[in-house]
């Protein structure tokens, strides 16, 4: 089965990998930051939620599919004092329920010490 890959946007500075991985009926979207369409991170962990949301929503949109077809979804954060402000912002961005299975965890850093949030999901696509 062939494996179809799709790529940063040019502005940002990625490590080597895809955005997300298409085999088959699924998508494998991979952690996704804040970083705005400039490639910049901001400062205040809403800014950072609403472009990781932006973000997830391009790779979507160029795999063909929506966040209605998400089916799990992990979220990282690193600091335990966000999760409300994440679940608040998550049910907007994220909703209407159903919602995907999600977890969430708090780790001590992620590869930017700006980075306070970064999202990974598979999303089921039709074939």
């Amino acid at each position: 089965m062939p494996i179809q890959h799709f790529a940063p946007p040019p502005h940002v500075k990625a490590p080597p990998l895809s955005f997300a991985t298409r085999v088959g009926d699924l998508l494998f979207v991979s952690g996704i930051p804040g970083f705005d369409a400039n490639g910049a991170l901001p400062d205040g962990f809403e800014a950072q939620f609403a472009n990781v949301v932006v973000n997830i929503r391009r790779v979507l949109d160029e795999a063909g599919a929506t966040f209605g077809d998400l089916v799990k979804v992990n979220v990282l954060l690193t600091r335990a004092g966000d999760v409300a402000a994440m679940n608040a912002l998550y049910a907007g961005a994220f909703g209407p329920p159903p919602y995907p299975a999600r977890t969430t965890c708090v780790v001590q850093a992620l590869p930017d010490p700006k980075m306070l949030i970064e999202i990974e999901a598979v999303a089921s696509l039709s074939p």
